[in-house]
């Protein structure tokens, strides 16, 4: 039988030992506090309020702190700056806009500007009526400026690309919101408005225009005469059939935006004789059909009018006496006539000249 007492006993710890153990331990504690305070203030700095950084390609590290200075101030942007300096981060290949949103931390924002995702940027545009009105809007809150953006709608072998001319390019771009790169260029940007151009333009659609006649081109174009003319949405559709009339009777138009257009002037509310006799391809009481390109961009819901004309007769408008902004029709000359003295003694009781 084996003796209980020649089992082995469990090593007991050395006070040394033990020492030795807490002061490691100790020391070990005093590290991770001194890190975490140390690290504290990078993740509880926040940005004190939204703002938009814009950084080109091949932006300098200090260029980044200059432009975070401005917007957010020193404290934010010290502790931003020490951590991208510390990750060793290369802003230099990243480029776009990037949204900073209120409260941010600076850590949070480091981790944004290294490998976090851009912000596109909104670009709304509508009542457009030129090019170079076109150009700058487009361009306002983008890096291009809007002699790139014109430069490139002037050019035929770009715009040839999409199918369009030099005048007709303008019709790709339908008015609404968009959402674009901040460095975006012009012909990607183009690129991206013959997409949108196309989801509108679908299979129905061009059934559509091909019914009354008229590409897609030339619904913009008389699109953007309705639009000019009547700004009551429940009055474009007949506006729209009373050009078509014309058109298929070949009518001359007789649209007074067009002279408008055609002058450079849209202020003018009235119309003289004198102003008729302009020489240009747009004046369409002397030229017969379209003219070549659209005198504004043209609301979708507008071509969607032009498209879904209702039948009707009329081939006369005068717009009413009461300047309601609505129009008198007529089918013949006579009934245009009366209608036109009453809207002139109208303008005439109002010292309109």
């Amino acid at each position: 039988m084996d003796n209980i007492d020649n089992k082995p006993q469990p090593e007991k710890k050395s006070p040394k030992r033990k020492k030795g153990w807490l002061i490691a331990g100790g020391a070990l504690l005093l590290i991770v506090l001194g890190a975490a305070a140390w690290a504290l203030p990078y993740f509880t700095t926040k940005a004190p309020h939204e703002a938009m950084l814009y950084m080109k390609l091949g932006t300098p590290l200090e260029e980044v702190g200059d432009s975070l200075r401005a917007k957010l101030g020193d404290e934010y942007t010290d502790r931003v700056m020490s951590l991208l300096r510390l990750t060793k981060a290369n802003l230099s290949v990243r480029h776009g806009a990037f949204k900073i949103e209120e409260g941010e931390s600076a850590w949070a924002l480091m981790r944004h500007l290294r490998s976090g995702p851009t912000t596109p940027i909104r670009v709304t545009f509508n009542n457009v009526r030129t090019k170079g009105e076109l150009s700058r809007r487009l361009t306002a809150r983008l890096m291009m400026d809007s002699t790139q953006m014109r430069q490139a709608l002037d050019n035929d072998t770009l715009c040839q690309r999409y199918g369009m001319d030099t005048t007709s390019i303008v019709t790709m771009f339908l008015p609404d919101t968009y959402m674009f790169e901040w460095d975006i260029s012009p012909e990607a940007l183009l690129n991206a408005m013959h997409t949108y151009y196309n989801k509108f333009w679908t299979d129905a659609n061009l059934n559509k225009a091909k019914a009354i006649g008229l590409t897609p081109q030339q619904v913009a174009t008389l699109a953007s005469i309705v639009d000019e003319e009547t700004a009551k949405a429940d009055e474009k559709p007949m506006v729209a059939r009373l050009y078509l009339n014309r058109l298929e009777r070949g009518i001359k138009l007789q649209a007074d935006p067009t002279v408008k257009f055609a002058l450079g002037d849209f202020t003018i509310r009235r119309i003289t004789n004198a102003m008729l006799q302009v020489e240009s391809p747009y004046n369409t009481y002397r030229v017969t059909g379209l003219p070549p390109g659209p005198i504004r961009l043209p609301e979708k819901a507008t071509l969607e009018a032009v498209l879904n004309a209702p039948q009707h007769d009329y081939i006369f408008m005068c717009a009413r006496e009461d300047f309601s902004g609505y129009h008198n029709f007529a089918t013949t000359n006579a009934e245009h006539e009366a209608n036109a003295r009453r809207y002139h003694q109208a303008l005439n009781e109002r010292g309109i000249k």
